[in-house]
């Protein structure tokens, strides 16, 4: 009698192991139902469906720092122009569940049509859902725009050799921009030398460090006196040439 009552208590707790293996494959697959749906109607400006998964109270960030509210977002939605395509593609989508609350991550690839001309971008996410009765609601959102590495110009070597020298900060804070090559490199504390890359005269970025960029100055001789560190448009330090 025992033996047949323990052996369907586990026969309950199996069932009942599996059930909730179930339950919680089946909200995993609902949300990323739910959140390519958000990403389709926001790459088509379907109002109805916005308005159908996000929360009354919901908490939106857009990737220019933005804060929207629901009825920003609704009201704000119309279908792109004739002549206009635009579509979101989620990838590496990660989704972690607390109960009624669901935590997801992933990559928005974005697709652009205009005119004939085709344009891709990448937006990371997260976003959090949260189940009221039964349906699950969009409850916050953020979002940054995946930073890639503008195309480069190759300066001449005479060009080139304009920008070598030292800079500093202040002391003890300094870089180097010496001639590698056909090209520069810079080179900090580390003493590791970092391939620097001309978007225009005189604007450079570092290689692997597409946010950043080091605008010098001339005077007026056209002679190069030092150089700001800009990043996402803010002047964050400034060199003087020694």
């Amino acid at each position: 009698m025992r033996q047949s009552c323990v052996q369907g208590f586990m026969l309950v707790a199996a069932l009942a192991a599996t059930v909730g293996v179930r339950a919680a494959e089946t909200d995993t697959a609902t949300i990323a139902r739910l959140s390519q749906a958000f990403s389709d109607a926001s790459a088509s400006g379907d109002a109805k469906t916005l308005d159908k998964l996000l929360d009354a109270d919901v908490v939106f960030m857009g990737e220019d720092g933005t804060l929207s509210s629901k009825h920003d977002i609704v009201a704000g939605a119309s279908p792109p122009p004739a002549g206009t395509h635009n579509t979101l593609v989620q990838s590496d989508f990660h989704v972690a569940l607390h109960g009624d609350v669901a935590v997801t991550s992933f990559t928005d690839n974005a697709t652009f049509v205009t005119g004939g001309q085709t344009a891709h971008d990448s937006f990371r996410s997260t976003e959090v859902w949260l189940r009221k009765h039964g349906s699950w609601k969009m409850v916050s959102s953020q979002t940054i725009e995946v930073p890639v590495e503008p195309r480069h110009i190759q300066l001449a070597a005479g060009e080139l050799d304009a920008y070598v020298g030292s800079y500093q900060m202040a002391p003890g804070h300094a870089m180097r921009i010496e001639r590698q090559g056909d090209g520069l490199v810079s080179i900090s504390r580390d003493d590791k030398p970092v391939p620097m890359l001309a978007e225009a005269r005189d604007v450079m970025f570092r290689a692997g460090a597409p946010r950043v960029r080091f605008v010098f100055a001339r005077n007026a001789d056209g002679r190069i006196t030092g150089f700001d560190v800009r990043r996402a448009g803010h002047d964050m330090q400034h060199f003087t040439r020694n």
